[in-house]
Order: structure tokens, then C-alpha cells, then sequence
């Protein structure tokens, strides 16, 4: 595989993190579609059995200086992951024609985003949680301004983060965790007053590497 370097955060904003760009990243590059999971930072972690299909969506606003991506905080009332920082996505059900649809019809469920603004351009490899999840991001562009409006019950809170900051292997942090019987480490990001970690984590890490930029661009 060809040697990359990833850019000052300052540069990434500067005409080279485009949409375009990325797109064509997601077409080209093999990491986009390795499968990867908390296996990766853990190896030899028993991995359930039970394979449950899920979708997220990784949406990146297109602001004129930049892109963020879009992440929300769950409803400490969830039975799962209560207060964890997440993609809008979810199981996918029967009835869903694809991964596109599952995570598209969960962010508009949980957070409001008409479909309809959502221009999709590709997916990150599939990601295999140590609890069995098996999730496809699937990424999409969405032209800034937009309007949410969150289901409670499901969403605490909607924010953005730079995605020049969550792609920066410098903020690359790790962290044990715990869920059931389940110990391991996973990645962990910080923002603000924010702690991004697990699958979500391990996305953007990904993510990070699929756009990191060719040897020579400065």
C-alpha cells in the first residue's frame, strides 16, 4: 500500500478535504472495503456469534469553510449504549432494500435529515463490534444549513465536529471498556467537552486513514 501522510488540520480545510475528494477516496482506496473492528485493537477478542446487521450514516455537513461530520448523543434512557456519542443509524430491518436506506430511514427517525438532502457517495468497510454487530457506514454529503429536529427518546443531543479534527491521527487516543462481560480497548476522540469512543471511534479512525493524503501534498 502506498505511504501517506495526514496534513496539519489547518491545511485539510484548505481545498483539499472536498467532497470530490473523498468520493473518489471511497472508490479507490482498499481500506473502504476491508472489513476492520474492535478485533483490530484487541487481537484474539471473542467476537459473539450472533451476526446483527446494522447501517449508520456518516453525514458530513458542507459548510462554505469546511466539512463536519454530524454526530448525536444518546438518550441516557436507551437500554444500549445510554449517552454514547453515535452516527445516526440502527439495525437494519427487513424491510430495507440496502444499507442506504437502513441508515438514511434511522436519520431521518432519530434526527430529523430529509433523505431528500443526503447526496450519498460511497461507504467505509464494514465494522464488527465485539458484541456482533456487523455495520456498514455508509457516507453522504448534506449542504449546509440544516434543520433536525431530534426524537427524544432516542437522541439527547445533535452536534458537529470538524472532520479535519475526528480524520487527524493526533486526536487517535485509546480506552478500555467494559460492556457486559466484555472487556477490551477501543479508540477514543476528544472534542470539547466530548469523548467520541467504540465503534463510532474506530469509523473515524478508519475514515482518517482512507483520506489521508498522498506522499508530496503539503
Amino acid at each position: 500500500m502506498e505511504q501517506r501522510n495526514i496534513l496539519s488540520p489547518g491545511h485539510f480545510d484548505a481545498g483539499y478535504l472536498t467532497p470530490e475528494f473523498i468520493a473518489a477516496r471511497l472508490r479507490e482506496d482498499q481500506l473502504a472495503r476491508t472489513h476492520y473492528g474492535d478485533a483490530d485493537l484487541n487481537p484474539g477478542l471473542e467476537i459473539a456469534a450472533r451476526r446483527r446487521a446494522a447501517a449508520v450514516l456518516v453525514p458530513l455537513i458542507h459548510h462554505a469553510d469546511g466539512l463536519t461530520v454530524l454526530l448525536t448523543q444518546r438518550s441516557n434512557d436507551l437500554p444500549h449504549h445510554p449517552g454514547q456519542v453515535s452516527f445516526p443509524g440502527g439495525r437494519i430491518d427487513p424491510e430495507d432494500e440496502s444499507p442506504e436506506h437502513a441508515a438514511l430511514r434511522e436519520a431521518e427517525e432519530e434526527v430529523g435529515l430529509d433523505r431528500k438532502q443526503v447526496r450519498l457517495i460511497g461507504r467505509l468497510g464494514p465494522y464488527l463490534t465485539g458484541t456482533g454487530f456487523h455495520i456498514t457506514p455508509v457516507v453522504g454529503i448534506v449542504a449546509a444549513p440544516i434543520d433536525l429536529t431530534l426524537e427524544p427518546r432516542e437522541v439527547a443531543d445533535a452536534f458537529e465536529v470538524p472532520l479535519s479534527v475526528v480524520v487527524d491521527p493526533r486526536n487517535h487516543g485509546q480506552h478500555p471498556t467494559t460492556i457486559g462481560t466484555l472487556s477490551f480497548q477501543t479508540y477514543l476522540i476528544p472534542w470539547e467537552d466530548r469523548f467520541i469512543w467504540g465503534a463510532t471511534a474506530g469509523m473515524l479512525v478508519n475514515l482518517g486513514r482512507i483520506l489521508a493524503a498522498p506522499d508530496g501534498w503539503r
